[in-house]
Formats: structure tokens, sequence, C-alpha cells
């Protein structure tokens, strides 16, 4: 009878494509499954009678979100084939043929044959929702910046000093340019219909004096008229609306992750972290499914956010490192921003780094050293209140990331 049985899953949004394997390497059963919840619990009824079964895919992406969910709510073990593995793991198998169901089998094998693949967990409801939040957040930034860069494109093309005079990336400089992008309508306006224009859309009334300063200097610079200048302007003054209602939709989705970050359990803790804030701790959780401790240690936190380096030897080279060629680019981004801001203000981290720096170090390594640490800092202390949630007798408090760090 068969014990185990390495069930291979390759994701796709419409259809999915499962292979099964017995412990010998043989090919089971191999079919094409619908992304329907009928269909794909037909097939883990197909291997319930199994003792053991152990199911892998090659996505973590919405294409298999009900898949994920259907195995979780049955009770399944998941793991986590990255799609350059199942890429380089094609070639130990015989055959050049690129299809779904040899992939599947592929994935099925390398589960097989690797016991170091990560487990997938169930994230919990605060993670999820974290995880829409920032990602949506994420894209609306970018979406921003190149909206700025083409606002500055089109501004250049006619009124360049204009484009040098203000910061695009606030609503200060936006709500200027709503109204007024050329010399002949800087020219046609008084200071106070200037000044009520600005104030009307928010502008902080200090302000407001230097920029019309600033804004008649640069069209008393240029007399000419530009070739497209009406409709380049008009574009100009489309595009700052649409910046600034995106600015405040981003403002408004920061509110959004900030409240629902701070109802979990972890909040406290990464907001004590020196460099860690509300939207980086938010990314912080998003990505790693709202459990830190999942990974099993704190090295293999570091691994996957990048900041543990490779041996990189041959021939009589020795000693050499490298920095790891897979690793999760959203979670080293994250821990080297915190080590770049905490390493800004006084405190256990600006120490660490200013000591790695008298090490010869350049700024990049000592800062990729201090969020290696941040890593370790960050682990004990979820790793302890873990530890002290389990003994009620023994008191958290007094405890801070600094006396961590």
């Amino acid at each position: 009878m068969v014990e185990t049985v390495w069930v291979g899953v390759d994701v796709g949004r419409h259809t999915h494509h499962a292979a099964a394997v017995d412990d010998a390497g043989v090919v089971l059963w191999s079919r094409r499954v619908p992304n329907d919840q009928a269909a794909i619990e037909a097939i883990v009824d197909r291997v319930s009678g199994i003792e053991s079964v152990v199911w892998a895919i090659d996505m973590t992406a919405p294409e298999s979100a009900l898949l994920r969910g259907v195995l979780f709510s049955r009770g399944q073990h998941v793991r986590y084939v990255p799609g350059r593995v199942v890429h380089s793991m094609t070639g130990a198998f015989a055959g050049e043929g690129k299809t779904d169901a040899r992939d599947a089998v592929v994935i099925a094998q390398t589960a097989r044959l690797r016991g170091d693949l990560s487990a997938i967990t169930a994230p919990d409801d605060v993670a999820i929702e974290l995880d829409l939040l920032t990602g949506h957040r994420n894209d609306f930034v970018a979406e921003r910046t190149r909206g700025i860069n083409r606002l500055r494109g089109l501004l250049t093309r006619i009124f360049p000093a204009l484009e040098r005079c203000f910061d695009y990336s606030t609503l200060t400089g936006l709500a200027f340019l709503t109204r007024f992008a050329t010399p002949s309508a800087i020219a046609a306006v008084s200071d106070d219909e200037i000044y009520d224009h600005l104030c009307g859309h928010g502008v902080r009334r200090p302000t407001i004096p230097k920029m019309i300063n600033k804004a008649r200097a640069a069209a008393a610079s240029q007399t000419i008229a530009l070739p497209g200048e009406a409709t380049t302007a008009l574009l100009v003054r489309q595009a700052a609306a649409s910046l600034m209602a995106l600015t405040r939709q981003i403002a408004e989705l920061d509110k959004q992750i900030t409240e629902v970050f701070r109802r979990h359990r972890h909040a406290r803790i990464l907001e004590s972290v020196p460099g860690i804030g509300t939207r980086s701790g938010a990314e912080l959780v998003a990505i790693t499914g709202g459990d830190l401790t999942s990974f099993g240690s704190s090295a293999k936190l570091a691994a996957y956010a990048g900041l543990a380096p490779v041996p990189h030897d041959s021939g009589n080279r020795r000693g050499t490192l490298r920095r790891p060629q897979r690793y999760h680019r959203g979670l080293r981004k994250v821990f080297y921003m915190a080590a770049l801001n905490s390493s800004q203000r006084d405190g256990p981290s600006r120490e660490f780094y200013q000591r790695k720096r008298r090490e010869k170090r350049s700024h990049v390594h000592a800062l990729i050293a201090l969020a290696r640490r941040l890593v370790d800092v960050v682990w004990a202390l979820i790793r302890d209140t873990r530890e002290w949630a389990a003994e009620p007798a023994y008191s958290a408090s007094g405890r801070s990331a600094s006396a961590a760090a």
C-alpha cells in the first residue's frame, strides 16, 4: 500500500494541472483541474485514503487562492516550490517538452526529493487585509510617480522655469498647476487671485507669498509662447487635478492601513523596533502572512529577506560571499529601509552602524549588516512574546526593542 503521496499542482488562472507521485517517484495519475471548488475537492477526495499526502504548488498569487483555501479547509499540508526551482529541476528529468502536465510532475518530484521547501500556512485575516491594502497602495504610488514624471515632461515643453519652481510630489505644487501653467496665465491675474486659489486648495497660508514670488519670477523669465502651449497647458492642469485626487486616495489608504495594522497582535512589537513604522510594519505582516515564527529561526527569515550571504567558492577561491539570487525583494526593502531610518537616529542601531563604518565597511554594507541585526531583534521580541503568553506567571513588562538591540 502506498504510504506517502506527493501531489504537484501547476497553478493556472482558469485551470490547474495536478499530478501525484509515490515514494519511488512513479506517477500515479495526472489530470487537469478547473479552478472551481467542486473540482478541487474532487482531487482532494481522490487521495483522502492515503496515509500521508503532501501538496506542492508553484504559485502563491491570487490564481491559487481558491486552491489554497480548499486545501487548508481540508487540513492538507502544502509546500511552496518557486517557479525558478521548477525551471531548474526540469532538466533533471528526461525530455525537453514544456507542458502543464510535465510541470505538475516536476513540482511533485521536487517536493518528494527536497525536504527544505517552505510550508505554506493559512494567513490570518488581518494579514490578508494588509496584503490587499499595501498592494493597492503600491500600485497607486507607482501610478503617481509615473504621473508626476509625465507632468514634469509636459511642463518642461512649455514652461521649464515653472517646472523647476515647486515640488510636484506634494499637494502644494499640484494645487498651483490646476489653474496656472503658462507665463501668460500667471501674468493675467493678481496676487490676491493666486492667493485665494491656493487657499481654496488647502495650501498653508504662510507658504503662499513665497510661492507667488517664485511664480512671478518664473513668468518674468519667459516672454514667448511655445508651439502647442494651449493644449499642453490643458493637459498639465488635468494631470495636476488627477494627481491631487490620487494623493488624497493614498492618504486615505494610509489611514486604513494604520487602523488595520494596529489590530494585529504583533503591531505594538513591530512599531517598537527602531526604524519600523506603521506602513513598513504592515508590509512585514502582509509578506510573512502574519506569523514570523513560521520561518523556524531568525536565520531563515533573514535568508528569505536576502540578508544572509551565501558562499561563492570555486577552485582556489575560498571565503567568497555573495548576495543570494532567490529572496523576497519586498521583505528585503522593509528591513533595509528600517536600517536606513534607524541609523539616522541616536540609539543602539546608530551605534551599530557607526561601528561597522569604523570597520571600513561601505555605507551599503553597513546598512545591510544593520538590517540583518534588526531581523534578529524582531525575531527575538516576537518569540519572547509567544513564550510569555504561554507562561502567564512571567511578565513581559519592561522589555523594549532597544534592550534587545
